[in-house]
């Protein structure tokens, strides 16, 4: 039989834990629209991606270039009609942001045609679409509390070290293949 007095305490204790619970699945990341590959890209290749979207939709298109040659490739982005939206020729790295002027497929092709005998490893992030929004009620009178401004605070720092964990990691790969080049080359 339960002391007097400690069903209120337990009731509040579950309240805090509730909403400590609530704040944490609110951080988990939500299913994103969007592709995030690594991939190795054979020499005089070209390696296309497909990507539907909807009109007005905001798209960031980044790639580098880890390992292989001088570490650069061709890059192309095409509507559904076929309007080359960017082009790039031997780039390292680049960030390409566009609005889809239409509905449909649209295509991305990297290339290594130019290279005879080199592969590559490319990385890339598509990213369709904006986040969306940590609590669902925007269209809201008050402004947000406490929990809520920290929940949001927390969210943007986690998306910025998943990023800057990115950044280092790939920074990593393309060293290691540097180093074992180097290893290769002072070992024959």
């Amino acid at each position: 039989m339960p002391r007097p007095g400690s069903a209120p305490r337990w009731a509040a204790a579950a309240g805090r834990w509730g909403c400590r619970l609530l704040a944490l699945l609110l951080l988990l990341p939500a299913p994103s629209s969007g592709s995030e590959i690594t991939f190795e890209l054979p020499d005089n290749a070209k390696q296309c991606f497909y990507e539907d979207i909807t009109q007005g939709t905001k798209c960031t298109l980044e790639f580098q270039v880890i390992t292989g040659g001088h570490y650069d490739v061709d890059c192309r982005l095409e509507d559904p009609d076929g309007k080359v939206l960017y082009k790039e020729m031997k780039k390292q790295y680049d960030s390409f942001t566009f609005t889809a002027s239409r509905n449909g497929t649209y295509k991305f092709c990297f290339s290594n045609e130019f290279s005879t005998f080199t592969h590559k490893t490319v990385y890339f992030d598509f990213q369709v679409g904006e986040d969306p929004p940590l609590f669902p009620s925007e269209n809201r009178v008050s402004a947000l509390t406490q929990m809520e401004s920290a929940c949001v605070s927390i969210h943007e720092a986690l998306k910025s070290v998943i990023d800057y964990q990115t950044h280092f990691r790939l920074r990593e790969a393309q060293g290691r293949s540097r180093a074992e080049d180097l290893n290769t080359r002072v070992a024959y």
